[in-house]
C-alpha cells in the first residue's frame, strides 16, 4: 500500500464563515437544490452530521444509482475545518482503499477566503496515483465550492 498526497489552495470571494456554512455544514440542503444536474442528493445516513457521521452522495445521471459514501473524521466550525475519508463508492477503484480529505478554509485581507485542500489517496498494492488521474475529481470539487459561491453571492442574506 502506498500514501500519494495532493494539496490545492483556491480563492473564493466570500467569508470562511459563510462558505463554511453552505458548502459544509449545509451541504446536504444547499448543493442538490443548486447542483440537481450533478447531485440528486446527500444524505446522513449515520449520525448527526458531524464527526463520526456517515454521509451518502448520490449522483445525478443514468439508470444506475452512482454514490460516494464518506466518514466525517473532524468538523469544526471554530476552525472551518473539515477532514473526511471516502470510505465507499464508485470513485474507489479495485487500486485504491480510500481517499482521504482535508480541507480549511481561512480568511482572506479582501474578506473572501483561502480554501486549502490535502487529498490523500491510499493505494493498493503497486498501484502509483498521478495527477491527470484524479483531475477531473478536482474540478468537481471546484466546480461545487464555485457554486456555492455564486450562490451566496446572489443570495447575500443565505447563510449570514
Amino acid at each position: 500500500m502506498g500514501i500519494t498526497t495532493f494539496t490545492d489552495e483556491y480563492t473564493y470571494s466570500i467569508p470562511p464563515a459563510r462558505l463554511f456554512k453552505g458548502s459544509i455544514l449545509d451541504s446536504h440542503n444547499l448543493i442538490p437544490k443548486i447542483m440537481p444536474q450533478a447531485i440528486k442528493s446527500i444524505d446522513i445516513i449515520q449520525g448527526n452530521g458531524g464527526t463520526g457521521s456517515i454521509k451518502q452522495i448520490n449522483l445525478a445521471g443514468g439508470k444506475i444509482t452512482i454514490y460516494l459514501k464518506y466518514k466525517i473524521d473532524e468538523l469544526s466550525e471554530e476552525t472551518y475545518t473539515y477532514n473526511y475519508t471516502l470510505v465507499e463508492g464508485d470513485a474507489l477503484t479495485d487500486k485504491l482503499e480510500k481517499i482521504a480529505y482535508e480541507v480549511k478554509f481561512e480568511a482572506c485581507p479582501n474578506g473572501g477566503t483561502i480554501s486549502k485542500m490535502t487529498s490523500k489517496y491510499y493505494t493498493l498494492g503497486d498501484f502509483v496515483v498521478q495527477e491527470e488521474d484524479v483531475k477531473a475529481g478536482k474540478e468537481k470539487a471546484t466546480g461545487m465550492y464555485k457554486a456555492v459561491e455564486a450562490y451566496l453571492v446572489q443570495n447575500p442574506d443565505a447563510y449570514a
